[in-house]
C-alpha cells in the first residue's frame, strides 16, 4: 500500500455583487450577483470542467452570494455552513467601504456589534478543519467570502507566502492539500489568470 495522497479544498470566493460594485460593506447582509459575477462563476465552471476536476463534496456559507455562485460552476448538491459567513461588521453594514478602519481591523468592529478578528479567523479554520476530516472528503469545493478567505489563508500561509493584506479576487481559486488536520496552500488563480488558462 502506498501513502494515501493528501486531501484537497477548493476554496473560491463568491462571483462579484452589486455591494461590490458600489462598494459598500457586505458582511452578512446580502447582495445579488451582478451579471459579472455570474460570468466568474461560469468561468471558473468552464476551468474545472476542461481540468477535469471534480468535487465529491460541496458547501457555501448561509449567505445567497456563495449559493448563487457556486449553482454556477458545479451541478451538484451542496450544504451550506453558517461559519463560511463573511466577516460581521455590525453597525458598519450596508455603509461606504470608505468607512472601514485600516486593516488589520483586529477588535475594531465589536464595539459596534461585530465581530473580532480572531473570532472570525477560529470560526473559518475549525468549519474547514471539521470538513476537511470527515469520511469520504477527498477533494471538496467550498465558496466563502473575501475577508473570511483572508483570514484563512492567513493562518495557515507563512509570512511572505501570500500577500497578506490583500483579500482575494471575486471568484478566485485557493487550492489547498490538506493532511492530518494541516493546511498548505497549492496555488491562487485569479479571474485573469483562469481567462488566460482558458483562452478567453
Amino acid at each position: 500500500m502506498g501513502e494515501a495522497m493528501a486531501r484537497e479544498l477548493y476554496l473560491v470566493r463568491h462571483g462579484k455583487t452589486m455591494f461590490n460594485e458600489k462598494r459598500v460593506i457586505q458582511g452578512w447582509c446580502d447582495a445579488p450577483l451582478t451579471r459579472e459575477g455570474e460570468e466568474q462563476a461560469e468561468r471558473i465552471g468552464r476551468y474545472f470542467a476542461r481540468e477535469g476536476i471534480s468535487f465529491d463534496h460541496a458547501y457555501t456559507s448561509t449567505l445567497t452570494r456563495t449559493q448563487q455562485t457556486i449553482e454556477r460552476i458545479v451541478d451538484m448538491p451542496y450544504e451550506r455552513v453558517q461559519d463560511l459567513r463573511e466577516w460581521g461588521f455590525g453597525a458598519f453594514e450596508g455603509e461606504r467601504v470608505s468607512l472601514m478602519s485600516s486593516f488589520p481591523w483586529g477588535d475594531f468592529y465589536v464595539p459596534f456589534g461585530g465581530e473580532s478578528q480572531a473570532d472570525v479567523r477560529k470560526r473559518v479554520c475549525d468549519a474547514l478543519t471539521k470538513i476537511m476530516s470527515r469520511a469520504g472528503h477527498e477533494r471538496v469545493l467550498a465558496v466563502s467570502h473575501g475577508s473570511a478567505c483572508r483570514e484563512f489563508l492567513s493562518h495557515w500561509v507563512p509570512e511572505g507566502g501570500y500577500d497578506r493584506g490583500g483579500v482575494p479576487g471575486n471568484c478566485s481559486i485557493m487550492r489547498f492539500a490538506y493532511d492530518g488536520g494541516v493546511f498548505s496552500l497549492s496555488e491562487v488563480i485569479e479571474q485573469d489568470r483562469l481567462r488566460e488558462l482558458l483562452g478567453e
